[in-house]
């Protein structure tokens, strides 16, 4: 079994605590609150500017060309969610010029960017799958029951074959980087637990 999947199935557990959080469950019902989500969406949007950083330094520190086509196609992915999010801003009258970061969200990125300006791709990686696969797990989780107008965009997006794609490429990163041990492992789980965390606070 690959790194990706083994990392994958020993944080099942808190994927499924996250899917089961009433956070999640408002998105998939349509019973979030609105002012939650327009919180999601100002701190997710902060969230991702540090989330395409930190491909930036994978990709400062690749070493191959099919490494640097790999990481800019995953950069590309970032802003198109980030235009997602512009989108959901417009609509919503969310400002995302001026986000004040919750604590959650420091954290998260603070996580993130401690690592990845490291230098150490697997380890990087192993920090930046989680969130990439969670999502596409939460979006195709709740496209299957079904998903109410609201919040349907959001739904769709992260249940589309396009996302899974890129999980499933940063997922071979991980494969080819990183090497199973006590810092990969910690690196995705504390991941994982910033991601409950982060919906948590968006409540």
């Amino acid at each position: 079994m690959s790194l990706a999947r083994t990392l994958w199935e020993s944080n099942a557990g808190l994927a499924e605590r996250i899917l089961a959080h009433g956070f999640v469950r408002g998105l998939g019902d349509g019973s979030l609150p609105g002012d939650s989500f327009k919180g999601y969406v100002a701190q997710d949007a902060y969230f991702l500017e540090a989330f395409a950083r930190a491909y930036a330094f994978c990709l400062a520190n690749s070493t191959t060309r099919e490494d640097l086509n790999d990481f800019a196609d995953l950069i590309a992915g970032v802003r198109d969610e980030l235009e997602l999010h512009k989108a959901y801003a417009e609509r919503w009258q969310v400002d995302l010029t001026a986000v004040t970061p919750v604590a959650a969200t420091q954290a998260y990125v603070d996580f993130l960017l401690e690592i990845a300006r490291r230098g150490e791709l697997g380890a990087t990686i192993a920090a930046m799958t989680p969130c990439m696969r969670l999502y596409a797990f939460l979006g195709r989780s709740l496209a299957v029951r079904g998903a109410a107008s609201l919040y349907a965009e959001w739904v769709t997006t992260y249940a589309d074959p396009g996302f899974e794609a890129l999980a499933a490429r940063l997922e071979a990163l991980l494969d080819k980087h990183a090497t199973d041990g006590a810092t990969v492992r910690a690196n995705y789980a504390r991941a994982m637990d910033l991601e409950y965390g982060f919906f948590d606070a968006n409540l």
